[in-house]
């Protein structure tokens, strides 16, 4: 029995060491750009912590529905319960992200009214904002890999978005006029890259009873 919680559980335990280690690491890469950046990004970022709980919420009740149906062997079931999550938690955030691209100010209006803030905390929103569903729909894989006992696809997929924010990071970080906005398109990219990878391990990864 320990064998087979540890089998999932060790390697869950990567996944959000790996979402904190991208966030410190663009943290201090963009808190080298001055304090208005730092501040615009920090606001921006406060809403993706958001995202974690919304998607948290499908994919918490994906887990034991697809357990049950691993361990009564309906295995098409288990993935219908997956991908019906998957979608579900895309179409919330890809929602959100569609509000804060076209209206940024809903949430970074909340925080501050300094106009050098806002234009990093918007650029941030309106750039990182259309990968919200895709994000989600990863999340939302993640959890219901735990409940197939198939996670390490997943994983894998957080250490691709780890590794491109660590080595992109440090290449803009290294050019001759490194930028807020060259690091919010790194996040956007390794955001995105998170997904695809998730839903394509998913995808391909056969879940039967073990």
């Amino acid at each position: 029995m320990f064998q087979d919680i540890l089998r999932v559980g060790a390697l869950a335990c990567i996944s959000p060491v790996q979402t904190s280690l991208a966030a410190l690491v663009l943290t201090g890469m963009v808190a080298r750009l001055g304090p208005d950046a730092l501040a615009g990004y920090g606001i921006g970022q406060r809403l993706e912590f958001l995202l974690i709980p919304i998607a948290f919420g499908v994919g918490v009740a994906a887990v034991p529905m697809v357990g049950m149906a691993i361990g009564a062997g309906q295995v098409v079931r288990a993935r219908k319960v997956a991908w019906t999550g998957a979608w579900l938690a895309a179409a919330i955030l890809a929602v959100l992200g569609l509000l804060v691209v076209l209206w940024p100010r809903l949430w970074s209006g909340i925080f501050t009214q300094d106009a050098a803030v806002l234009v990093h905390a918007d650029a941030y929103l309106r750039t990182v904002g259309p990968a919200f569903g895709l994000f989600g729909m990863g999340l939302v894989l993640y959890f219901a890999s735990l409940g197939a006992g198939h996670v390490l696809g997943p994983v894998l997929a957080g250490t691709v978005r780890l590794l491109v924010v660590i080595a992109g990071g440090s290449w803009l970080m290294a050019g001759a006029t490194p930028s807020a906005q060259g690091l919010f398109v790194l996040v956007v990219v390794a955001m995105a890259l998170y997904g695809l990878c998730t839903i394509a391990s998913v995808w391909r990864t056969p879940w039967h009873k073990k």
